[in-house]
């Protein structure tokens, strides 16, 4: 009788990025859940990430590669006054809009993830996200 083997189960990409957010302690957010989007440039694309970021948040790469291997739409809105870099093909929104729109969620602290659907937040974190959180997706 032949032994099947059995493979690695591994979660999706978007359950290991709400792993990782949340258990990184950036669930303390207080934009309000179901709270509709402010008006934005971009039109509305089902399921989303809005990242809202400033020049201060230091170095944020890791979290800038947990995001994009969710596989979803990603929304760079750099808020505050100086422009911060954001991953090749993804061009942030700047200037005093973004930065309307970002206070207009009641953000506290940078950066902010938000899940969106339909133009409605369904999760949000904020705060720090380190190279350790990163390296443990990428196990």
């Amino acid at each position: 009788m032949k032994r099947l083997s059995r493979l690695p189960v591994r979660p999706a990409p978007l359950t290991l990025l709400l792993l990782a957010l949340g258990a990184s302690g950036m669930s303390g957010a207080r934009v309000r859940l179901g709270e509709v989007l402010p008006p934005h440039p971009w039109q509305d694309s089902g399921r989303e990430l809005v990242v809202l970021y400033s020049h201060d948040c230091g170095d944020i790469g890791p979290l800038w590669g947990v995001l994009e291997a969710a596989g979803l739409p990603i929304r760079a809105v750099n808020a505050e006054e100086l422009a911060a870099p954001a991953p090749a093909g993804l061009t942030p929104w700047r200037g005093e809009a973004a930065t309307a729109f970002s206070r207009a969620l009641k953000v506290g602290e940078y950066p902010a993830v938000l899940l969106v659907q339909g133009g409605r937040v369904l999760n949000a974190w904020e705060g720090t996200f380190g190279q350790a959180e990163a390296a443990k997706l990428g196990e």
